[in-house]
């Protein structure tokens, strides 16, 4: 895995790794900085006795909940049935409904839940394409409003 100037070798053919490893400074500047425990959000986490390799984002779920205020919230089981949706006669069209909203990051909190959801929690998927969905029709009907006052 290559990101900006930072490599991350893996692999299940120890030899190939050894001759990868040896031969990158005949050609690059490196520094070898031993095993990975953290690398670009992703906690690495391994248990060599049950060959186990899995990553976490925790850390990054963390600083997603810290910058929406929410670090203090309580986690739960929010259940989805079949046929659940979002529609755009669901948002409120109170002025001052939206008016609060207006500050709020509504799309970059779910750009933040799909980044999570492609790496490591899929179990969102379904909610958070639903979201993601809800907000382009929302940012449409928006958009129309806005082209009709202007």
């Amino acid at each position: 895995m290559l990101y900006v100037d930072d490599i991350l070798l893996a692999s299940n053919d120890i030899a190939l790794l050894h001759e990868t490893k040896s031969s990158l400074p005949k050609n690059f500047e490196i520094k070898d900085l031993g095993d990975a425990s953290f690398v670009i959000g992703f906690q690495i986490q391994r248990d060599r006795t049950c060959r186990i390799l899995g990553s976490s984002q925790n850390a990054y779920i963390n600083k997603v909940l810290d910058r929406y205020a929410m670090k203090n919230c309580s986690p739960g089981d929010t259940l989805v049935t079949k046929g659940d949706g979002l529609t755009l006669l669901q948002y409120s069209k109170n002025d001052i409904h939206k008016e609060q909203m207006k500050d709020i990051p509504y799309v970059i909190a779910v750009e933040s839940l799909m980044y999570a959801q492609v790496c490591t929690h899929s179990d969102v998927a379904y909610v958070v394409g639903k979201l993601d969905r809800y907000l382009c029709n929302f940012e449409t009907d928006h958009w129309k409003t806005a082209k009709k006052v202007m």
